[in-house]
């Protein structure tokens, strides 16, 4: 059973902005043939629609692990969380990240949460994890993982 369960959609000006492909499609396609061009147009926006709700990312919290995307850690090794939003966010994203991090970054979604990881063979330092519910993440986050603990923390 999910704790916490958020899918990382694109925004709906993504959406909007993407329907430029329709004139771009258009202007290659119309001296050739009108009607061709026309339906690529909307076979392409389409596609791109189509690309952008099956490509979002889920983050997800259960009794015993934290899945983000396709990656997925047990909770006994994950530490404190921190959320991050505004200015803060934008450096966690860019001027303090850890190269070795382990990212599901949306450019839409600006607060982020840093998971620290706490396995010794894991390369990656921690996660840095796109939410749009950044508190809530980390309660859940943390009140799963002290249950999880053997020793109740």
């Amino acid at each position: 059973m999910d704790l916490y369960r958020e899918r990382l959609w694109a925004t709906p000006w993504l959406f909007i902005s993407t329907i430029l492909v329709v004139p771009a499609v258009l202007l290659v396609f119309a001296p050739i043939n009108f009607a061709v061009g026309v339906v690529l147009a909307i076979v392409f926006y389409a596609a791109i629609v189509v690309a952008l709700l099956v490509s979002a990312p889920v983050v997800r919290i259960t009794s015993a692990e934290l899945v983000a995307g396709h990656a997925r850690i047990p909770l006994e090794f994950i530490g404190e969380p921190v959320a991050f939003r505004g200015e803060e966010a934008t450096l966690e994203r860019g001027q303090r990240l850890d190269a070795r991090a382990w990212l599901l970054i949306r450019g839409w979604i600006k607060p982020v949460v840093k998971v620290p990881v706490l396995d010794v063979d894991d390369p990656a330092p921690y996660w840095l994890i796109s939410t749009r519910n950044p508190d809530q993440l980390v309660r859940v986050l943390d009140e799963a993982r002290r249950s999880s603990s053997p020793l109740g923390d």
